[in-house]
């Protein structure tokens, strides 16, 4: 259960620093990922981003001190990480549904968010088929975009309908969905990633303008098959990979960097990437333990 370990060694260490200075870097680190797998991690195992656990574990806690204490909100707020009342008032209201003033006039009714605590049942056998494969470094084309890990879940299939609807399929046809964490170059803050609509790389052909070029190294890698319609049925597959997987793999970890999703020619099913059939796959980067 090393798996399940750090990741409660990383949310110990939210909990124990939501006065002070947080960054994804140092919370990664407690988890023995990078911050991109951490982050991808998280999400899939609570259901929301990192940030926006700190986001409301600050504010829950900035609720009961308005409540218990006579403490300014000019204090609280810088105290929870904000920069002026202006903007924890903005923030404490979205999550409260009222402003501090009005809380410090009694009898308001408070939104609380718990602090996580992991638990894994014994349930029922999954049966999750993955293999392992050796594959030599490859180099890719696609167009490029960076994401904040806040809103890429929805501006992700956003870029794939913009690529689409603006003739990009004639260019890339879309073999691949890449996400490479950036940080690891250096350079880029660790609450973004790079994110390529990408096919294999012809070097007999020139590359066309607004196309990029990346070289994906020589790596080990997890390959997950994915069977169903989509996004479901990638979304099912990743979320057992974090939950199933990973917690029960007694032989790997997750290796940094990358993180594939290869999809099938859609023009082979009736119902293209709906169809019940539809055949795609999750590629993750891992090394021995």
């Amino acid at each position: 259960m090393g798996w399940v370990e750090d990741i409660s060694k990383a949310i110990n260490y939210i909990e124990n620093n939501l006065e002070g200075q947080l960054s994804i870097d140092n919370i990664a680190e407690r988890a023995r990922l990078s911050p991109f797998y951490f982050q991808k991690g998280f999400t899939m195992l609570c259901g929301f981003t990192v940030s926006e656990y700190i986001r409301k574990r600050r504010l829950t806690l900035a609720g009961s001190e308005l409540v218990a204490t006579e403490n300014k909100v000019i204090d609280i707020a810088l105290k929870y990480g904000y920069d002026s009342p202006d903007s924890f008032t903005k923030a404490f209201t979205r999550f409260h549904g009222l402003t501090p003033t009005a809380v410090r006039k009694g009898g308001a009714m408070l939104k609380s968010l718990a602090p996580l605590k992991l638990k894994f049942s014994l349930e029922g056998g999954y049966i999750m088929d993955y293999k392992i494969v050796e594959k030599e470094a490859f180099t890719i084309m696609g167009v490029s975009k960076v994401f904040k890990y806040d809103n890429a879940f929805a501006e992700i299939p956003q870029f794939w309908a913009e690529h689409y609807q603006t003739g990009g399929g004639a260019l890339i046809c879309g073999m691949y969905g890449v996400c490479i964490d950036k940080s690891i170059e250096g350079g880029m803050p660790t609450d973004e990633f790079e994110y390529l609509i990408a096919d294999n790389y012809n070097p007999m052909q020139d590359v066309p303008q607004g196309v990029t070029t990346k070289i994906i190294p020589k790596n080990t890698w997890a390959v997950f098959p994915c069977k169903g319609a989509l996004p479901e049925a990638i979304q099912a597959v990743n979320q057992k990979i974090f939950t199933e997987w990973l917690p029960n793999c007694c032989d790997y970890e997750i290796a940094a960097g990358y993180n594939i999703e290869l999809y099938t020619n859609a023009a082979e099913y009736p119902q293209g990437i709906k169809d019940k059939s539809y055949y795609s796959e999750i590629w993750v980067p891992i090394k021995k333990k």
